[in-house]
C-alpha cells in the first residue's frame, strides 16, 4: 500500500499543463425546496489557445458551466480553475479582478455587451479606464488598434444603434478582449444573427484566438460554428459526455487536403462514460450492458439475461399440458 500511495504521489495532478481545469464539478440549485443538480461531476480540460465549442441540449448544464468559468456563479463542489485561480474559495474582491483580468465574456444580448450611449471606442476603451494603469491616448489608441483588427475601424465613433447586429457583436468581442484576458467566454454569440452576419462574427473570434493567442471557448447551437472549430465538447446532463476532434490531412500522393472529424465518448475520473443514446436505442440498450475486456478494447453488449428468460419461460409455458396443473407438473388437485 505504501509502494502504491508513492506511486501515486509521483503523479502530476490533474490538468496540471491545462489553462482551464473543471474536477469533478458539481453545481446544485435549490428551487422550492427541490433541488437539481445541474452539473454532476464534470470533467473538463481546456489547453492554453485553444478554439473550442460546447454543445449540449436546453438544460444540459452548458450555461451553468460558462457562468462559473466567468465567476458570475459559484460552484457547489468539485474544483475549478482557470490560469491557476481557484473559482471555488476565491472571495468578492478577487472574482471582481478575475472577471475584470483573466476572462472576457460575450452575451447572446447585443444589449447586455455595449453601453448604449457610447461609442464603439468608448466602449472599448472603458475597461481599459476601470483597469486603470494607461493614460487616455494609450487607451484610444489601443481600443482602436482592437476595432481595426476586427474589421470595425469604420464603427469607432458610432454608438449601438448605429451598427447591425454583426457589428454589435463584433464590437462587444473587442470590449471583452480589451484588458488582454487569457480566456474569452461566449454564450450562444450567433444565436440571434443570420447565417452570413455568424460567420462574420465567428471570424472574429478567429482572429482573437490567432492573432492575440486568446484562449476561446464558445457555447453554441450553431451548427457551422461548432463544425469549425477543431474541437467540440458535448455536455449531456451536467457531465461531458462526447467530444468531436478535427485534424486536417494531407494525401502523400496527390497533396489535397481534407478535414478528417471523429467522435469519442468521454471517460471521467470515475470511469464513467455516456454512450450515445441512438446507439443504446438501436441496440436495445437498457439498465445494464455486458462488458468483455479484449486484448486491445473493451466489448460492450446488450444485456439479453431478461430477454432469455422471459424466452424460457415462454417455452415451459407452451410444452406445459394444461391438463398437468401447475408449472412444475403437479396432477390436478395434488
Amino acid at each position: 500500500m505504501e509502494r502504491r500511495a508513492a506511486s501515486r504521489g509521483d503523479r502530476p495532478a490533474y490538468g496540471h499543463d491545462a489553462l482551464i481545469v473543471c474536477d469533478r464539478l458539481v453545481r446544485v440549485f435549490a428551487t422550492d425546496g427541490v433541488e437539481v443538480q445541474a452539473l454532476q461531476g464534470l470533467d473538463l480540460l481546456v489547453a492554453e489557445g485553444e478554439l473550442m465549442a460546447l454543445v449540449g441540449a436546453s438544460g444540459s448544464g452548458k450555461s451553468t458551466l460558462m457562468n462559473i468559468l466567468a465567476g458570475l456563479d459559484v460552484p457547489t463542489a468539485g474544483a475549478a480553475r482557470v490560469d491557476g485561480r481557484d473559482l471555488l474559495t476565491m472571495g468578492a474582491r478577487d472574482r471582481l479582478a478575475y472577471r475584470r483580468d483573466t476572462v472576457g465574456f460575450v452575451w447572446q444580448q447585443t444589449a447586455r455587451n455595449l453601453l448604449p450611449y457610447l461609442t464603439a471606442l468608448q466602449n472599448v476603451a472603458l475597461p481599459m479606464r476601470l483597469a486603470g494603469g494607461r493614460r487616455r491616448a494609450e487607451r484610444a489608441r489601443a481600443a482602436e488598434e482592437l476595432l481595426a483588427m476586427l474589421s470595425l475601424g469604420h464603427c469607432r465613433d458610432r454608438r449601438p444603434h448605429e451598427m447591425s447586429g454583426g457589428e454589435q457583436q463584433r464590437a462587444a468581442i473587442a470590449v471583452a478582449l480589451a484588458n488582454t484576458p487569457k480566456v474569452l467566454l461566449a454564450d450562444e454569440p450567433t444565436g440571434e444573427l443570420d447565417s452570413a452576419t455568424a460567420e462574420q462574427v465567428f471570424a472574429a473570434f478567429r482572429t482573437a484566438n490567432e492573432e492575440l493567442g486568446t484562449t476561446v471557448v464558445i457555447v453554441t447551437h450553431d451548427r457551422t460554428v461548432a463544425d469549425e472549430v477543431r474541437r467540440t465538447v458535448a455536455i449531456r446532463d451536467g457531465r461531458t459526455a462526447s467530444e468531436v476532434l478535427r485534424r486536417t490531412e494531407r494525401d502523400a500522393a496527390t497533396g489535397t487536403e481534407s478535414l478528417v472529424s471523429r467522435e469519442y465518448a468521454m471517460l471521467d475520473r470515475a470511469g464513467r462514460l455516456q454512450l450515445p443514446t441512438d446507439h443504446m436505442t438501436s441496440l436495445g440498450m437498457a439498465h445494464r450492458v455486458l462488458l468483455e475486456l479484449e486484448s486491445d478494447h473493451i466489448g460492450v453488449w446488450p444485456d439479453h439475461t431478461a430477454d432469455d428468460a422471459a424466452r424460457t419461460r415462454t417455452t415451459g409455458e407452451a410444452d406445459r399440458d394444461p391438463q398437468d396443473g401447475d408449472a412444475r407438473g403437479a396432477a390436478p388437485g395434488a
